[in-house]
């Protein structure tokens, strides 16, 4: 990917000279968009000036969570601005702003359009993001079958830490973020594709490294004005590279599965039950039945599905290790929940005080500083008159997930929080401290129609593999240190450390 970028740039001294009049033309039309936009009444943090401005943006590069929080402090319920490359970022602060973007149709505020945004998914992950009948398979037959397939995906996390961390007598350190991904990608793929393919180690090794090629495409391309993004686009895109290298592992299995269902279409009562089948069965175009189509949404949805997933999970780890006064009732909770229930669904579902100490860990350290993103087709005016106008690119601060409004002790880490929650309140009022629930006081998986359809997988997965080491293994940081490894941020992402080593030995039993 670097090499064609570099490829890329190599270019004409003629092509460098079209290249700065462009840019000379750009920088005076956005000169004197700047002057007459109505953004101008919106507070800015950072400098506002056409050329000033990209002072802050490179500190939104760097740290945009920094300058997030500057802006929520300085402006409580209002809506401030932040300079990024080649636009603003508007951040409605404050929880009333929820509704607003809720109640805004399609056709307003565009959650597709901020993804494309921030992502560029038409060049890094290819055209089946325009046609996303995936999301329907995720909706239904991913979600639907989490209870049949429980099974194996237990089968497939307690193998891949066998393998990654074996259990032994003395303490043994691994690095803590490759390492959980590994094991994550592995249990994804056992329920996607199935065994062997999930443990073959050079499928896993493209599937991984197509999850940073997407990340780092991305940011490339951002570095650009949008003339240019499809030229630089079409250069650093991952897809066609990462599609050659899976195809000898999944072509032979999808052709096969294409070829049965043209035979018996949906009546095949014998068919596998895994992504692929779904994927044929969920198709609305005949192009949908295609090799490529397949392979390609098989690659998109495990982006989705191991990227967040390994962050929420390493960062529970992390409190893990620094917070072992939680060990002892984690794990007598899931050993009940497992000796009544076995590792069903059920069992998973009973587990109030793990999914706590996960939904806590999330809530202390989120993944994002801004939240329900989403992209203006048309002007649009906010509840308390802030005219945001087409065009900008938007977001809640998440900040109010910590706000002393909505949680006591707010700056506190408190594991079994949303547990005691669950407990104080009644009947369907407890559910809504669960995980998977959508809250506007903790926006984990966004919030409304456009909430992740794939989150119930998601938490499913985590919690079987915190579950499965908790009873399998101690844990702690590298040489036992207590210090929680300080998250790393870029632009309002906010990442577990990727270098922390954290050590495993087997289960000291009293």
């Amino acid at each position: 990917m670097l090499s064609s970028l570099n490829g890329f740039l190599d270019t004409s001294p003629s092509i460098i000279q079209v290249i700065s009049i462009l840019g000379t033309a750009y920088g005076a039309i956005k000169y004197i968009e700047a002057k007459r936009s109505p953004l101008n009444a919106i507070p800015t943090v950072g400098y506002s000036g056409v050329i000033t401005s990209y002072i802050t943006a490179i500190r939104w590069l760097l740290n945009g969570s920094e300058l997030i929080r500057e802006g929520s402090d300085k402006y409580p319920n209002r809506v401030f601005k932040i300079a990024a490359m080649f636009k603003w970022v508007i951040v409605l602060n404050g929880e009333q702003y929820v509704d607003d973007i809720r109640n805004a149709s399609d056709d307003v505020l565009s959650f597709v359009e901020a993804i494309e945004e921030t992502t560029h998914t038409k060049y890094v992950l290819g055209p089946v993001a325009e046609h996303p009948h995936h999301v329907v398979t995720l909706r239904s037959n991913v979600t639907r079958n989490i209870a049949t397939k429980s099974d194996e995906i237990r089968d497939e996390v307690r193998a891949a830490l066998h393998d990654l961390i074996p259990a032994t007598e003395d303490w043994v350190t691994f690095p803590a973020y490759t390492t959980f991904q590994h094991i994550i990608c592995r249990a994804i793929n056992r329920y996607f594709v199935g065994i062997p393919i999930c443990r073959d180690p050079g499928y896993c090794a493209a599937m991984e490294k197509y999850l940073v090629d997407v990340l780092i495409s991305a940011k490339i391309i951002d570095c650009f004005p949008e003339f240019f993004r499809p030229l630089v686009g079409n250069y650093v895109t991952p897809v066609a590279k990462t599609m050659k290298q899976v195809m000898k592992y999944l072509a032979p299995t999808v052709q096969e599965r294409i070829a049965r269902y043209e035979q018996y279409g949906k009546d095949d009562t014998e068919r596998p039950n895994d992504l692929i089948s779904w994927l044929l069965e969920t198709a609305t175009e005949d192009y949908h039945r295609t090799l490529h189509d397949i392979i390609n949404r098989i690659l998109l949805l495990n982006f989705a599905a191991m990227h967040t997933t390994t962050m929420v999970f390493t960062q529970t780890m992390y409190d893990l290790a620094v917070h072992p006064e939680y060990l002892d009732d984690l794990r007598e909770e899931v050993e009940g929940a497992i000796r009544e229930h076995g590792w069903s669904k059920v069992a998973i579902q009973k587990l109030r005080k793990l999914d706590s100490f996960i939904k806590e860990s999330l809530r202390v350290n989120p993944t994002s500083s801004l939240v329900l993103l989403r992209k203006t087709l048309q002007n649009w005016t906010t509840t308390d008159g802030t005219l945001i106008p087409a065009g900008s690119f938007l977001g809640v601060a998440g900040s109010a997930t910590q706000s002393k409004n909505a949680f006591e002790d707010a700056d506190e880490f408190k594991g079994f929080r949303f547990a005691e929650m669950r407990d104080r309140d009644e009947g369907l009022d407890s559910m809504k401290h669960q995980m998977v629930s959508l809250d506007a006081e903790h926006i984990i998986f966004g919030y409304g129609r456009h909430a992740c359809p794939g989150r119930f997988f998601a938490v499913h997965e985590i919690k079987i593999m915190l579950a499965q080491i908790i009873l399998e293994y101690d844990v702690q940081m590298e040489n036992g240190s207590m210090d929680r490894p300080p998250s790393l941020s870029f632009e309002s992402n906010d990442v577990p450390n990727p270098k922390a080593k954290m050590r495993f030995r087997k289960r000291q039993m009293d």
